[in-house]
């Protein structure tokens, strides 16, 4: 079996820390937040068996990446870009290109403005979401008890306080409470997504007794130390520019990605609850008209490809074979 090794390569300005695994064609998987290239350590070993180079890197702000301290060094330009960069690293003209969460994004909007460079992408929980017309912060819901996380989240030092405050308990608890193994309506509080005004957005998370069989306490350390040591804001910086990101995408208003596309998404995933999301979901081939499967994993939370490795290796896969024969 392939080791997975570690390299930092300079890409878009920045140094970037890739783990990597196996040889042949290239598929670079992205995470979101709070999470690191670890979030895909099922993913590396299976694909480089399946005869893929697989990478995963610590996106920008995290891990062993650089961490630019000024806010609008996170748009979804720079993000595009970085990956786009790490081919160039790479020496390699095209790739596949999965991202979970915040990489969805990434991945949805590399294969929108580069289809030259990735020829085909998988989504996990994130669908492809078309520019508004209307700035998204302006349309988040917010009332005199409570706001939408993304709006807590824009004021730089609230959250880091907070997710700060005690690191273990905030990645142990993110990650159970994110999960399909979260008991149903356990810890819901104002709604879903929303911040209590007079709390935080640790309010009603549950911190478990024992962890679930997808996760075991090596991988909290994991995710611990790289916190512990790099805090969280160069994550929390990307969510400071959602308004900036719909304001630099004006020209891609109307535009649809046309690579081949996977969408893989689990029935417990809070993302699926947001506003516009299920109705979203439900016409992703009008956006994405070469989407060939959207995937819904019932009893599975937000973080996909941990809680269902097999599954979503599996899903992987066929789409990469198939796609790769048509």
């Amino acid at each position: 079996m392939d080791p997975i090794t570690h390299r930092v390569v300079e890409t878009n300005g920045i140094r970037m820390r890739i783990a990597e695994c196996g040889s042949g064609p290239l598929i670079v998987m992205c995470h979101g937040f709070p999470e690191s290239w670890y979030s895909w350590r099922h993913q590396l070993r299976a694909f480089a068996e399946a005869g893929f180079h697989a990478v995963a890197p610590d996106m920008r702000g995290y891990g062993e990446t650089d961490r630019p301290e000024a806010i609008e060094r996170y748009t979804i330009f720079h993000l595009a870009g970085d990956m786009v960069g790490l081919l160039d690293a790479l020496g390699e003209p095209t790739a596949v290109i999965a991202g979970h969460d915040w990489g969805a994004p990434v991945a949805w909007h590399a294969a929108l403005l580069r289809p030259d460079r990735f020829s085909r992408v998988i989504a996990l929980s994130v669908p492809f979401l078309p520019r508004g017309s209307r700035r998204p912060t302006s349309m988040m819901p917010q009332n005199e008890d409570a706001l939408f996380y993304q709006l807590y989240f824009q004021t730089p030092g609230v959250a880091e306080a907070e997710l700060e405050g005690d690191v273990r308990l905030t990645i142990r608890s993110l990650l159970f409470s994110g999960s399909g193994d979260r008991p149903p309506g356990a810890g819901r509080g104002p709604g879903v997504g929303m911040v209590p005004r007079k709390g935080g957005f640790l309010t009603g998370v549950i911190n478990p007794e024992s962890l679930p069989a997808w996760l075991t306490e090596s991988d909290i350390d994991y995710f611990v130390n790289e916190y512990t040591r790099t805090g969280f804001r160069g994550g929390l910086n990307w969510y400071r520019n959602i308004d900036r990101n719909w304001e630099l995408t004006a020209p891609l208003a109307g535009s649809r990605v046309t690579v081949p596309a996977l969408y893989i998404a689990g029935d417990r995933d809070l993302v699926l609850g947001f506003p516009g999301i299920a109705e979203l979901i439900a016409n992703l081939a009008y956006f994405v008209p070469r989407l060939e499967r959207t995937i819904i994993l019932p009893g599975c939370g937000h973080w996909t490809q941990q809680e269902r490795a097999e599954e979503v290796n599996a899903a992987m896969l066929a789409f990469l074979r198939k796609s790769a024969a048509a």
